[in-house]
């Protein structure tokens, strides 16, 4: 069964924003929002839960620069996206 990718008003924003920026991540980006909704634990999206202060959040990558993080309800099959960016701009 297909996982649910809720969106917040904020995240959809910050997707926007990314996007424009980052014309050449658009076909990447919905390939990776399609192996997420499929599988999450696909070895492509290198998924890996953070530490610290950004623990319990989950990480996802879109390519070896860009990564997405998460909130990721395995017992809803329910993902909540909360950042999206680079490396660096995600990880601060």
């Amino acid at each position: 069964m297909p996982y649910q990718i809720n969106f917040s008003k904020r995240y959809k924003k910050r997707e926007k924003d990314f996007l424009k920026k980052h014309k050449n991540l658009v076909d990447k980006y919905e390939k990776v929002l399609y192996l997420l909704k499929d599988n999450p634990q696909h070895t492509s999206l290198r998924l890996h839960q953070l530490k610290g202060k950004l623990h319990p959040l989950y990480s996802i990558s879109i390519d070896i620069q860009y990564r997405m993080t998460m909130e990721f309800y395995i017992e809803d099959e329910r993902i909540v996206p909360v950042n999206i960016g680079t490396h660096d701009d995600v990880y601060k």
